[in-house]
């Protein structure tokens, strides 16, 4: 069974608050926002290569950098 994700808004990123580990908010088809303890935010981007076949982990930059509307579209290409 699929879980359904719920797309993220500008709201929730700027409301969550560090925690005393990291953890993550996902918007969907693989992209997330990790929240690090000392409370930066960094975009990620979890996807299966086309090439080699292997689960690859991409970084897209900070919160404050990378908007939610530009994570998304990195996220498309």
């Amino acid at each position: 069974m699929v879980k359904i994700i719920k797309p993220l808004n500008d709201t929730q990123i700027k409301s969550a608050k560090p925690r005393e580990k990291d953890f993550t908010l996902s918007d969907g088809s693989g992209l997330y926002l990790l929240i690090k303890s000392n409370g930066s935010k960094i975009w990620r981007f979890n996807y299966i290569s086309p090439d080699s076949k292997k689960r690859t982990l991409v970084s897209f930059g900070s919160y404050l950098e990378i908007t939610l509307f530009n994570a998304r579209q990195k996220r498309e290409r």
